[in-house]
């Protein structure tokens, strides 16, 4: 699709500004019932195009995807835009500087348009963690579009956009895109810069792309990939690895016991999809991911713990939300936090702070450390046997909205797929499975730096098993 557009765009057989407007009116004749965006910068993208439009015209495009509109989370930094994480406690706060990701859009000539919905501070699987509004599922709207990064997948597959950025802390890209009928990419860890990404749990957060195809993805990932020294956790560029191999080289995996407690349409779909890649690849080897059982546990107190520290920069003093009638710092603190931030981030505040306490430390968060090295020992050892390994993206298709809020944990599984490449750093790439209702993700997990082969498997996967549209009326 972006390279359709692109060729369009340098053929000049449509303008920016016409792509643009295109958009804008997607956006405004569907997105009352969708709510992907938080906010449209309606100015600002036209400005963007309309320098495009020059660039192309005096035959200096900065690349073949100068004018091309692409959606932003809203806990993407763009320089003098407002940036919230679909938090009231960030209400109208707006950045001093862009995130790497977004200056290296930019460079490129993309578009960046709106700021798209997502669970508060990325904390969510739903996209109704949001102080704002509740994103819906363009396939079903009665439906959740997944979460944190749901605005990203469902701006993206109502057809607003080619492509949008989404952050994915334990499967909030990869979960998205599968409820969406979405390719989506958590890279691997460190590969793209977290500068300008707002922190939830440093040590997982990573930025990735969501769009209708793989090869899409691949060009945003190859965009926004590379070392930055703004980073500490960025990979330099000699780390990577370029695959050359074929899909009959490849050795699959599967875990037997990652694939308990599905749904019956996830099962089909899963069992459809590996008879088609037995016929593509060398081989199917059994796996055993012993400690992926304690990924839920483990995720859910590395992930509150990191976020107990990262969010207590949001204290009513420096930026943000300030409490209006606090008698004392303590009750301001108090008072700016309890009026600020949501239910859920609340909840996943005072779980990693009780984790971090004094007499609690090595008993949970030091455990769940322990425990997740190793899961990361897990998939060292399973890739010394094959190459990628094959899971669904998520256990179900679509839950209903309001189907799971009353209940944490129950919402919280639906992340039991997800957490465990997140836990170990490496890339997974979720692609649309075979179904004859709503979109079910399926999802390759590979070593660090193997995007470019699971790009190979799930371009394969995707052609082998088209998926239909979501029809916006």
């Amino acid at each position: 699709m972006i390279e359709d557009l692109s060729r369009n765009l340098v053929a000049k057989k449509i303008s920016p500004i016409e792509l643009l407007n295109e958009t804008l009116s997607k956006i405004e004749k569907h997105d009352a019932k969708i709510q992907a965006f938080l906010s449209v910068e309606k100015e600002e993208a036209l400005n963007a195009a309309k320098a495009s439009a020059e660039r192309i015209q005096a035959g200096k495009a900065l690349s073949p995807y100068d004018g091309i509109p692409i959606g932003i989370k809203d806990n993407i930094v763009t320089k003098g835009r407002t940036t919230q994480c679909a938090s009231k406690i960030l209400e109208g706060f707006q950045s001093p500087y862009s995130a790497t990701v977004v200056e290296k859009l930019q460079a490129l000539g993309f578009v960046t348009i709106g700021r798209l919905n997502m669970d508060e501070f990325a904390m969510g699987s739903s996209t109704e963690n949001s102080a704002f509004q509740v994103t819906k599922n363009p396939h079903d709207v009665t439906r959740a579009p997944g979460g944190s990064s749901g605005g990203s997948a469902a701006a993206v597959a109502a057809g607003y956009l080619p492509v949008s950025l989404g952050s994915d802390t334990g499967g909030s890209i990869r979960q998205p895109a599968a409820f969406c009928g979405l390719a989506g990419l958590k890279p691997t860890y460190g590969t793209v810069s977290r500068y300008g990404l707002v922190a939830f749990a440093s040590s997982l957060d990573q930025i990735g792309p969501l769009a209708h195809t793989v090869n899409d993805v691949e060009i945003i990932h190859n965009a926004i990939k590379g070392h930055d020294a703004k980073d500490s956790t960025s990979v330099p560029n000699e780390a990577y690895t370029q695959w050359k191999g074929k899909l009959s080289d490849i050795r699959l995996g599967v875990d037997e016991k990652m694939l308990e407690g599905l749904s019956k349409e996830v099962r089909i779909s899963f069992d459809k999809t590996l008879a088609f890649l037995k016929g593509k690849v060398k081989s199917v080897t059994p796996v055993s991911l012993t400690n992926q059982k304690y990924g839920i546990p483990v995720y859910y107190l590395v992930a509150t713990s990191e976020a107990s520290a990262n969010l207590a920069r949001f204290d009513g003093v420096r930026f943000g939300h300030r409490a209006s009638d606090a008698k004392n710092l303590n009750e301001l603190y108090e008072k700016s936090r309890t009026e600020g931030f949501g239910a859920e981030v609340k909840r996943r505040i005072l779980l990693g702070t009780y984790a971090l306490s004094s007499g609690y430390y090595d008993a949970f968060y030091g455990k769940a450390q322990a425990v997740r090295t190793l899961i990361q020992k897990d998939y060292q050892i399973a890739f010394q046997s094959v190459d990628a390994i094959l899971m669904p993206a998520a256990p179900s298709p679509a839950f209903k909205l309001g189907e799971k809020t009353s209940d944490p944990v129950q919402m919280y599984l639906s992340d039991v797929l997800t957490v465990g490449a997140s836990l170990a750093g490496i890339p997974a790439l979720s692609v649309p499975g075979p179904t004859d209702g709503l979109p079910i993700g399926m999802q390759l997990q590979g070593p660090n730096f193997s995007e470019d082969m699971l790009f190979a498997l799930g371009k394969a996967v995707e052609a082998e098993f088209p998926q239909k549209r979501a029809a916006l009326k």
